[in-house]
């Protein structure tokens, strides 16, 4: 099974194609003859986006598919192969990849989950993330300095995440303004996610509190790339790409003895 999308890079303005492929293994995107595994440890950058890089293969842009992937239960089992740089933004969510993923029919089994035994705190700059034990759940607030977006939370169990995928990206108009200056946002047309000025947002919002709906789905899509699901409940305060892969990194340094490899 297969499927197949086109679009344009919101960074660099390049259309991309994306075939969707069922193939044995972990989640992997190629490029030409060469494949980068999805996972923490290949995060080869997080600018305002999170970049898969190894052995020759660079991709941008992929926590939204990562994020669709997860909602509908992959976890393995997807070869992505892409032309360009960076995956499509479509309209700055990761509903658009709802069908393209839904073609590929059911999924494997998933991977047994980490689960904690105790909390889990995790601080990376301005990101304060905390794992206790219980129930999958998902607690994300973010706090912006603009009257029109300011202090948002957002909770729910994976019967929600669902609700997530379309939420769109969103930025300030300072911060586009020097993204743009400095060469970036190429693709950034009218109708690829939100832009707050001082008279509120480009676009109708779909929901109020569309913005942490956003922050919540990037966190989805980056947290697949720890490889298996989260057995907590799993609280991220100022979340941003960098913190995402830093806390899986550190996850993977301070398992809890359940996940701890056996002694010789």
């Amino acid at each position: 099974m297969s499927s197949a999308v086109e679009g344009v890079g919101i960074h660099t303005g390049h259309r991309c194609r994306v075939e969707l492929h069922r193939s044995e293994g972990p989640l992997r995107f190629r490029q030409g003859r060469h494949e980068v595994v999805a996972d923490a440890a290949t995060v080869a950058a997080t600018p305002r986006c999170t970049v898969l890089g190894a052995d020759g293969v660079r991709v941008a842009m992929v926590e939204h598919l990562l994020a669709a992937l997860r909602v509908a239960g992959f976890w393995h089992g997807v070869l992505v192969a892409v032309e360009g740089p960076e995956l499509p933004i479509f309209d700055g969510s990761a509903g658009p990849w709802r069908e393209a993923v839904a073609a590929l029919g059911p999924p494997p089994p998933a991977p047994a989950p980490w689960r904690p035994d105790t909390p889990v705190v995790f601080r990376h700059g301005a990101s304060r993330m905390r794992l206790d034990p219980g129930p999958e759940h998902l607690h994300a607030s973010i706090d912006f300095d603009h009257p029109a977006i300011g202090r948002q939370r957002w909770a729910g169990g994976p019967a929600r995440y669902d609700d997530l995928l379309d939420a769109r990206t969103f930025a300030t108009a300072a911060e586009v303004s020097a993204l743009r200056a400095a060469g970036g946002l190429r693709g950034a047309d009218d109708g690829r996610g939100i832009v707050f000025g001082d008279d509120g947002p480009s676009t109708p919002l779909r929901w109020p509190d569309e913005p942490v709906r956003h922050k919540a789905l990037d966190a989805l899509g980056d947290l697949t790339l720890l490889g298996r699901p989260l057995a907590g409940s799993l609280s991220i305060e100022r979340g941003s790409h960098a913190a995402h892969v830093a806390f899986m990194l550190h996850l993977r340094t301070h398992p809890p003895p359940s996940h701890a490899e056996p002694s010789a």
